[in-house]
């Protein structure tokens, strides 16, 4: 009789421990192929969070949870990282990019598509960017970081983007060592003079703040020299968005189209450590450009839209639209999941974003490649097809689902 005592009351602690280990989450995302170029990872994982955190990233994860994901045959990556998209949107007459009607909403263009992290590229400069802040930044889901225009006035467009007068280190650098947890770098775009002044001033103000400069290049007529501002102007960690653009003679390309290859200073950019941007646009992504620079291995170190109103509405559509044309072009799939995640995070030095490592903040995106018919051009009209393209389940910012495409997290809602 002691020794059935003794045994019903080992079986009872075995079952209280098995009930201890069966941890319950918050959301549990079973069977997916998780893809996490931080740490290594391409293979069929679960993922467990808790308290808005990654807290467990394994093979099979035992334990209950509010909301189920189901996740078979589908891509679970870390929150795609945008770091050129335009979303200081408002109703200011003139304003252009920042405050005007040109720019985007971030809730109603990157949660949908997978995107948990938008920068902002240079809509604010140091006059308006409290205004930024209190009306975008403060209140969106997604989050909102800023590339600080070294125009005082942002990027109002026409000639407030020429006034050398209003592109001030000082106060520039100032600003954004005052917003450190919000901005990121500074910008620089659309000046049109042949002068360097605007990219000395724009560096230095990253020189001051101990952040990267992102620079839209071009305008000038005669061109300024690429080969100058990458081996000379820029520092390493500093971005060049629009690579693949052809601009009609106002920039030089990086490659030479009447020759079909990249331009001989390219490589030696790359290793001094200049960071390579799409930021695709409405009119900055060719793809006879973008095409043999590829086929020579020159893959962008990040992916972007370059989102606004004359972006989503003609060829660059949205992120994961940009992320199929690379992939469609041959780049791999965990190098497109890498330049839109992992290696977006390390340019804008928030290391803290772009993996599923344990005690991350749970931005995460789940991701089906749908089969089809489809074509995709450019802003000339060229055309290529293909029969893949990226396609967003659902994205989960900060340990909640935010955009559930087909319902498949069970329940639907947590309770």
């Amino acid at each position: 009789m002691i020794a059935m005592t003794r045994l019903l009351l080992l079986l009872t602690a075995l079952l209280l421990m098995q009930q201890t280990h069966a941890q319950n989450f918050d959301i549990l995302i079973r069977n997916g192929r998780v893809i996490d170029p931080k740490n290594g990872i391409d293979a069929r994982m679960d993922i467990a969070v808790s308290n808005g955190k990654i807290e467990k990233v394994a093979a099979q994860i035992q334990g209950t949870a509010k909301q189920v994901v189901d996740a078979m045959g589908m891509i679970v990556t870390p929150g795609l990282i945008d770091i050129h998209g335009h979303v200081f949107y408002g109703t200011q007459e003139d304003h252009y990019l920042s405050d005007g009607f040109s720019a985007l909403p971030p809730d109603g263009f990157t949660l949908r598509v997978g995107v948990t992290t938008i920068v902002d590229c240079g809509g604010a400069g140091w006059r308006n960017f409290a205004t930024f802040k209190n009306n975008v930044i403060d209140k969106s889901t997604t989050r909102v970081l800023s590339f600080l225009n070294i125009v005082g006035n942002g990027m109002r467009g026409g000639n407030w983007e020429q006034d050398v007068s209003d592109m001030d280190s000082k106060l520039t650098a100032n600003a954004a060592k005052a917003n450190k947890a919000h901005v990121v770098g500074f910008k620089l775009a659309h000046f049109s003079g042949h002068d360097w002044t605007p990219t000395d001033r724009v560096v230095e103000a990253g020189r001051q703040a101990d952040m990267p400069v992102i620079i839209d290049f071009g305008g000038a007529r005669p061109t300024l020299s690429l080969e100058e501002l990458f081996m000379k102007k820029l520092r390493p960690g500093d971005i060049y968005t629009h690579s693949y653009a052809k601009l009609d003679g106002s920039r030089e390309t990086i490659v030479d189209e009447e020759k079909g290859t990249l331009q001989p200073f390219m490589k030696a950019a790359r290793e001094r450590g200049i960071i390579f941007d799409v930021g695709y646009g409405g009119a900055s992504f060719n793809y006879t450009q973008a095409i043999p620079a590829l086929k020579a291995g020159f893959f962008p170190s990040t992916i972007s839209t370059d989102l606004h109103t004359g972006s989503m509405n003609t060829s660059m559509k949205d992120q994961l639209s940009v992320m199929t044309k690379f992939m469609q072009m041959g780049m791999p799939l965990p190098d497109v999941i890498k330049a839109s995640t992992w290696s977006s995070a390390k340019a804008i030095k928030r290391e803290e974003l772009g993996h599923l490592s344990v005690g991350a903040e749970a931005d995460i995106t789940i991701l089906n490649i749908r089969k089809g018919d489809f074509g995709f051009y450019d802003k000339t009209g060229y055309k290529v097809k293909g029969n893949e393209k990226f396609e967003c389940e659902m994205t989960i910012r900060a340990g909640k689902v935010v955009y559930d495409l087909n319902g498949i997290a069970q329940p639907v809602y947590a309770k």
